[in-house]
């Protein structure tokens, strides 16, 4: 305990992994062949409304069994947050740091043997990374196993989609490929284009070539992605949601804060329940729509586990 009487991070995060095995705690088991149901075939959402980012991240974690359900001794963690606009933490862009420190912290007490981070940026990435908070973030944490690392051009292979139906095939980014676990980050936001940009839409940043195509028939487009990628864990940042201007945004009467942070192995139920946030139904979203279509979740909220905290 710090000298102001208050609980640090990691002994926030100690005490939430102890507390995993502690009578009563709800640890569903997540780990399906797909990778989001459990044990009983259902997809399992965790949503927790904290006004500290931090711990309300480690808690929707903790609500789906903890990291180390999702993270195994020795593996290499790519985390995928949104870093594509040259935005400060309060304009609502990009995703919230603390929420990608949780990520970090819990992977690494997870026994993950390295962390990396990155995106392939919208505007310059030496600004966005410094920008969104993010790189000081990671410098401040001092950690050898963790690195945040620019895009490199020469770094993306083509991937053939067995299951695309627009996208045969595209080019990857191969630290994604190659990653034992692909942890999605995104930040809830408006979207002038696809209507609302979530976790589907977040991978986009993983994509080479000319992005640009994809916007036509995006909502197919981004469900034939995901089914390539196919993230091991969705974590939603809805701490403060961009409602109108994005994906960019910039004004800061355009954020409303909900100090909410979702998190699911299912990415079209974390998809479904970010699109209530802003007044609609999952199926006013296209790509939630697609996605549910090929099986790659479920977008009726009804039909989903949802542990509120």
């Amino acid at each position: 305990m710090s000298r102001d009487g208050r609980v640090n991070r990691r002994q926030f995060l100690k005490g939430a992994l102890t507390a995993m095995a502690a009578p009563g705690v709800i640890v569903p088991a997540v780990l399906s062949s797909a990778g989001r149901a459990d044990a009983a075939g259902q997809s399992t959402l965790s949503v927790i409304r904290l006004d500290d980012p931090y711990r309300a991240t480690v808690e929707s974690v903790r609500r789906l069994g903890g990291m180390r359900a999702f993270v195994p001794s020795g593996a290499a963690v790519l985390i995928k947050p949104n870093i594509g606009w040259d935005r400060r933490v309060e304009q609502g862009a990009n995703t919230h740091p603390e929420v990608v420190r949780a990520l970090i912290e819990m992977s690494l007490e997870a026994g993950a043997g390295k962390v990396i981070i990155l995106d392939r940026t919208c505007n310059d990435a030496r600004r966005c990374y410094r920008s969104s908070g993010i790189q000081d973030m990671v410098e401040s944490l001092s950690e050898g196993r963790v690195s945040l690392e620019f895009v490199r051009e020469n770094r993306f292979r083509k991937v053939r989609f067995p299951h695309g139906k627009l996208v045969r095939e595209w080019p990857l980014y191969t630290v994604a490929l190659d990653a034992d676990v692909l942890i999605n980050v995104p930040v809830a936001k408006h979207h002038s284009i696809s209507g609302l940009t979530l976790g589907m839409k977040n991978l986009m940043g993983l994509m080479g070539g000319n992005r640009g195509t994809f916007h036509s028939r995006i909502d197919q487009k981004l469900a034939d992605l995901t089914s390539a990628l196919r993230p091991h864990l969705n974590v939603l940042d809805a701490t403060r949601i961009l409602v109108r201007n994005g994906p960019s945004g910039g004004r800061l009467e355009d954020v409303r804060v909900l100090n909410t942070v979702a998190a699911s192995a299912d990415p079209v139920a974390l998809d479904a329940f970010g699109t209530t946030l802003f007044g609609l139904e999952p199926s006013a979203i296209g790509s939630t729509v697609a996605g549910h279509e090929m099986g790659l979740g479920e977008m009726d909220l009804a039909r989903v586990r949802v542990l509120e905290g």
